[in-house]
């Protein structure tokens, strides 16, 4: 990998990214209605341009839907500025964490057809993860650790809620786990292509949780090994449970965890923050990831982080759990399941550590973040809102109640502005009329 080479923009081309505006056809966005401010909408135009002046992201792809109709669909500035490549609204964008949601998706579909139950061990099948070991000492002189037996063992709820014990090899986990796991050759689980899941699920399972099983909220690998439950499950390979049973269905035609050939060209290109300048990341990212990953072929599936996918894909999934378990009249899900999803599954103490701005009234069902009456100061949502992101700078949420779906997708590697996720959502809320 060559070093990161910093991208100078001539005052004409920064004034070209600041002016690109690419509409989907007028069938999409057309007269704004659906009880939503025209006027008031505009400000959306003008934060995200601002951003892209200022070289805080390099353009952005942002959709809106209200009670089922499109009201906004934009995009701005450049997937790949050396380039001038623009960004379109159909733009591929990693999704990093986005990809969790699918997954606990596909398991709750198991979970329905009886092939397991929430509170089930893993270890029935997995049995690596039998008798787990919770970290007890450590000296970090040497990165020696002495265990303990954990007090109860890993859950099937515990993967889809964070309060495995498992942390992320590459982000969110302490000193003392990182140098475990980066000791013992444990994949991020962010883009990794080398491997397969079942050789790093069986990898993690020999490693030290951080926590006993339930106590904590610790965003981790879980969801990759639920990922290797899935496959186990329906005796598929997750990109053909996925294919199969979600993206076919849902008319997810631009979501892979392996972009083929001829949609590659759509990547949007990585970028970084350098001062105030913007990089394009040509360097390993997350331990050794290539940014390139989407495009690469590999065989380690990750449920968790592995996702590419569109603003427009997304919003179909989103529409999915919105219209509880149901899209264009045909049921995927029952709506039961659905509303257990959306349900706080965290024990009352369990806080969110990685995010502390959020605890510790953070509320996490199975996939996904929760507004609920506890924390419903935190955010201009309603109560029941649904929402996450992913770690390349992308945003979504869903609002049952105002019928309000929400995203804006960049690609930034450990962007410092991850605000612009927050910014668009009271840009929405704020032209909401009815």
């Amino acid at each position: 990998m060559k070093h990161s080479t910093i991208i100078h923009t001539t005052a004409w081309t920064l004034f070209k990214v600041w002016s690109i505006l690419l509409f989907s056809s007028a069938s999409l966005y057309g007269q704004v209605t659906q009880g939503v401010n025209k006027e008031r909408l505009q400000q959306l135009d003008r934060l995200i341009t601002e951003h892209i002046r200022q070289q805080h992201i390099p353009g952005a792809s942002a959709l809106i839907i209200r009670n089922g109709e499109i009201i906004y669909n934009k995009a701005f500035g450049y997937a790949d500025i050396a380039a001038q490549r623009p960004m379109q609204t159909n733009s591929i964008f990693r999704i990093a964490s986005q990809s969790k949601a699918i997954t606990s998706l596909a398991a709750m579909m198991l979970w329905e057809e009886g092939h397991f139950l929430l509170d089930d061990p893993i270890s029935k099948w997995i049995p690596a993860f039998k008798d787990a070991q919770v970290l007890n000492s450590y000296d970090s002189h040497d990165t020696t650790y002495t265990t303990r037996t954990a007090a109860r063992e890993i859950t099937v709820r515990d993967l889809l809620r964070h309060t495995s014990g498992i942390a992320y090899p590459a982000v969110f986990s302490d000193h003392r786990m990182w140098a475990i796991y980066m000791k013992a050759g444990v994949p991020s689980g962010i883009g990794t292509t080398k491997g397969t899941l079942k050789e790093s699920v069986e990898l993690m399972a020999k490693q030290p949780l951080q926590h006993d099983p339930g106590t904590a909220f610790t965003y981790g690998y879980n969801t990759d090994i639920l990922g290797y439950l899935v496959e186990i499950w329906s005796g598929l390979s997750l990109e053909e449970f996925f294919h199969k049973r979600i993206f076919t269905p849902l008319e997810m035609q631009d979501t892979y965890l392996h972009i083929p050939a001829e949609k590659q060209a759509r990547l949007v290109t990585l970028y970084e923050s350098k001062g105030a300048q913007l990089v394009r990341t040509d360097h390993p990212i997350y331990e050794g990831v290539d940014p390139q990953f989407p495009n690469l072929n590999g065989t380690y599936l990750s449920g968790g982080a592995g996702l590419s996918s569109t603003t427009g894909d997304y919003a179909r999934f989103l529409s999915l759990i919105l219209n509880k378990g149901s899209y264009k009249g045909k049921r995927l899900v029952s709506r039961k399941t659905i509303a257990l999803m959306l349900t706080n599954q965290l024990p009352e103490g369990v806080h969110a550590s990685p995010f502390p701005a959020q605890a510790p009234d953070f509320q996490f069902g199975l996939g996904f973040e929760l507004e609920t009456a506890k924390n419903d100061y935190l955010q201009p949502y309603s109560i029941g809102t649904f929402s996450w992101g992913g770690a390349f700078n992308t945003h979504y949420w869903a609002d049952p109640k105002e019928q309000l779906i929400g995203l804006i997708f960049t690609q930034e590697y450990l962007s410092p502005y991850w605000r612009i996720g927050e910014a668009f959502k009271v840009g929405t809320y704020q032209a909401l009329q009815d």
